[in-house]
């Protein structure tokens, strides 16, 4: 069996108006097994510390800056609708522009057509709350830090020739890498567009490693052109985990080269994905890098959740694009909210983005059951809430009904000394009639639900995402979430002979594991771009 990989990844806090978490010892035991304090260098920008012992290969990254105003104390009211703006661009809603363009008569085929070549599957680089992997391009290897974005499908990175990244950005050097492929002025041109921002650049050829897992000749998108402040800070790009169908490049994503490499020393040994976002929110004394999180790449690590796996198999047909799931249910504070479910409720579950969004009338049935909630002037689809109600929100997808720590659901206060705070949750389609149809989903559910899970993303038959409860060491404490709904027979399997979560280590073979660094602000949409 190949060693585990261990990757720092990155979460981030913001302002916590909500009452203070208790303190989390650095040297507990839920930190030390999973990166012990003597390899972890916050230092270290853009490098990775290589050692292969008994418990992995330990690979170091970095974290970005935030765009949280901490000097004054209040929210960037701006940051979050810009990123909510990004999402909805990402998801082919229309943002403000679009909708000005409807209204004065434009018709969306047209809109869309405008947006050229690609125009869904890019994950916004100012995301002040990411969690990324270092990828090794190019002979020989040039290490680039990547969003990891189950959102979308193709590994982008900005190139040597940008003269609009910003000059903190690190660069991949086409001419530096003697097995390179295209790129430059060889290669196509592929223009992704979403929100107010785009990145441009030409298609490419090249071997890719993540930990000791290595593709020869993965297309990616060699990027010469960004717009509007698009990439800062230590990153340089996004590692897509979706499907094919939705790739910009029409190439196969890192993850399935990796997976169809049947038989040989670099193949993922299960089909399989798996997710531990770790909280830092409201944690006394943490530093702006902290590890907080593990991504595991061909199985999934049994000492991070306990109990059963609540498999959930994908919806939206037989081609693949997100990964989709139907939303089943929702509470708010214990109480059922009436939300559109079924083939209505489509849900992407996306790594990629942090906040919550969803269709117009059902987050304004979520807000409305929270006593003095309201709409945010100047924000579109942004509700806010008395700082002193706490907000407790469950998500079923056909089975159990898995609670968000209130923390999650508080983003903040508007303003130093406001009595209102903003909610994670935003209307994603802003009242627009174009929003259904299309392949669009309704939903996209991101890290504020996901932190609260351990997630397994499985290409398996049928494909399917999994729910677990967090183990102690990972966070999570011992009995069953929520509550138990009443699962019809096709909704999930809860039980797939290799779910329990006891013992320690990963199941399924050859992982890649990754840990996280944290920055100050918890939103990790793609924000600012």
């Amino acid at each position: 069996m190949i060693p585990l990989a261990l990757l720092t990844l990155l979460s981030s806090t913001l302002i916590d108006a909500s009452p203070a978490a208790a303190p989390l010892s650095h040297a507990s035991h839920a930190d030390a097994p999973l990166f012990p304090q003597s390899q972890y260098n916050s230092n270290a920008h853009s490098h990775y510390y290589d050692k292969r012992s008994p418990d992995g290969l330990h690979l170091e990254l970095t974290r970005r800056a935030s765009h949280w105003n901490s000097s004054s104390g209040a929210l960037d009211l701006t940051y979050y609708d810009s990123v909510a703006d990004h999402i909805r661009g990402k998801y082919g809603y229309a943002n403000r522009a679009q909708k000005r363009a409807l209204a004065a008569g434009a018709s969306w085929d047209d809109i869309l057509h405008k947006r050229a070549a690609a125009d869904l599957p890019v994950v916004n680089q100012r995301a002040d709350s990411s969690y990324f992997g270092t990828v090794q391009i190019g002979t020989p290897p040039q290490p680039m830090n990547v969003i990891l974005d189950t959102g979308s499908s193709d590994l982008w990175v900005a190139d040597s020739s940008c003269q609009t990244c910003d000059p903190t950005t690190p660069l991949f050097s086409l001419s530096r890498s003697s097995s390179i492929q295209g790129g430059g002025t060889s290669g196509q041109r592929v223009t992704i567009r979403y929100g107010s921002g785009e990145v441009a650049g030409s298609v490419a050829q090249d071997t890719v490693a993540m930990g000791p897992f290595t593709f020869p000749q993965q297309t990616f998108l060699a990027v010469d052109q960004t717009s509007n402040g698009l990439l800062d800070g230590s990153v340089s790009g996004i590692l897509g985990l979706a499907f094919s169908a939705i790739s910009s490049t029409r190439s196969t994503p890192f993850w399935l080269n990796l997976l169809n490499n049947g038989g040989t020393a670099n193949s993922l040994t299960a089909p399989e994905m798996s997710f531990w976002l770790r909280r830092l929110r409201g944690v006394p004394g943490v530093q702006l890098e902290e590890s907080g999180g593990v991504f595991t790449l061909g199985g999934r690590n049994s000492s991070l959740f306990q109990g059963d796996v609540e498999f959930l198999p994908l919806t939206g047909g037989n081609t693949r694009t997100f990964w989709l799931l139907n939303l089943a249910g929702l509470t708010v504070n214990g109480n059922v909210v009436n939300v559109a479910t079924g083939n209505a409720g489509v849900s992407a579950i996306d790594t990629g983005t942090t906040l919550i969004g969803g269709p117009s009338a059902d987050v304004r049935a979520i807000w409305d059951a929270v006593p003095g909630s309201q709409p945010v002037d100047g924000m579109d689809g942004f509700f806010s809430f008395p700082c002193t109600q706490t907000v407790r929100m469950t998500i079923s997808y056909g089975g159990q009904f898995w609670p968000i720590n209130p923390r999650d659901m508080n983003l903040g206060r508007l303003a130093p000394g406001s009595s209102q705070c903003l909610g994670g949750v935003f209307d994603l389609g802003l009242g627009s009639s174009i929003v259904s149809g299309g392949g669009n989903p309704n939903w996209v559910v991101g890290d504020v639900f996901l932190k609260n899970v351990y997630s397994i993303f499985s290409a398996g038959n049928p494909p399917s995402i999994g729910f677990a409860q967090l183990s102690d060491a990972a966070g999570g404490s011992s009995g069953t979430p929520g509550t138990n709904a009443n699962p019809s027979p096709n909704t999930g399997n809860n039980n797939d002979g290799n779910s329990s979560g006891t013992g320690n280590g990963a199941i399924g073979g050859t992982q890649l594991v990754m840990s996280a660094v944290l920055a100050p602000v918890v939103v990790a949409l793609w924000a600012m771009m």
